[in-house]
């Protein structure tokens, strides 16, 4: 059976943090929603936030350009129970290595993005390494529609330009679909029409499909709004 998982945001609750009253810690903005089957209802099962580093969001900002990312998977709003972390274990050239971590630093799972035409092909890699379970290797769109894409590209930049200027319009985004393989298995896809993590193999531990979830999410393209890049 397949399960779908999903980052969305949380409406700020105006009240509460009034009430909170000033220096109170913010409200986690962000969660990651399960739905047992495609079309079921979904509950939220982990709580996503950015982890900043000294410097706080500004050093943040400035690394994330290299690929870096750090956030945490709260079991709970108030942020008292630690579900998972994701920390950057190297970033450089356009490769990134990214580890997924349990709430007492067991290590769950890896994860390698290879940025487009950064020496290994020309769509970005993205490979996924769960403890104890077999290799599985994605690739960002089909290479049909990218074809497809860049045969529009010109027509693309010009509705941007009009877009800029007219303030109406509306850009294609890239292909952004991606299908991870294990030999002949495919236990994880990411549906860029919902921007949803379906997890189609039972061995695959949510915790690291939902950082997954979060961490593609991260990387939406430049017309994209990449939930980790707020400078508040």
């Amino acid at each position: 059976m397949t399960s779908v998982l999903r980052l969305k945001s949380v409406p700020p609750d105006k009240k509460s943090e009034k009430a909170a009253g000033p220096g109170a810690a913010r409200p986690v903005g962000h969660v990651v929603s399960l739905a047992d089957a495609p079309g079921s209802t979904s509950r939220a099962v982990a709580h996503v936030e950015r982890e900043l580093p000294p410097g706080g969001i500004p050093a943040y900002l400035a690394a994330r350009k290299d690929g870096t990312r750090s956030f945490v998977l709260w079991a709970d709003p108030e942020r008292r129970s630690r579900l998972a972390t994701l920390v950057t274990a190297s970033a450089a050239e356009g490769v990134s290595v990214y580890q997924v971590r349990g709430g007492q630093g067991e290590l769950i799972g890896t994860f390698v993005r290879e940025k487009a035409l950064s020496g290994k092909g020309l769509r970005t890699r993205w490979t996924v390494t769960q403890t104890g379970c077999p290799e599985a290797v994605g690739y960002k769109g089909r290479i049909f529609w990218w074809y497809v894409w860049w045969l529009l590209f010109p027509v693309q930049v010009a509705i941007g330009v009009g877009s800029l200027l007219s303030g109406g319009g509306d850009v294609a985004r890239g292909p952004r679909r991606i299908v991870w393989r294990a030999g002949r298995e495919v236990p994880l896809e990411f549906r860029s029409d919902d921007d949803e993590v379906h997890v189609h193999a039972t061995w695959v531990d949510w915790r690291l499909a939902a950082a997954l979830a979060a961490l593609v999410r991260t990387f939406d393209s430049w017309i994209g709004t990449p939930w980790d890049d707020s400078r508040t």
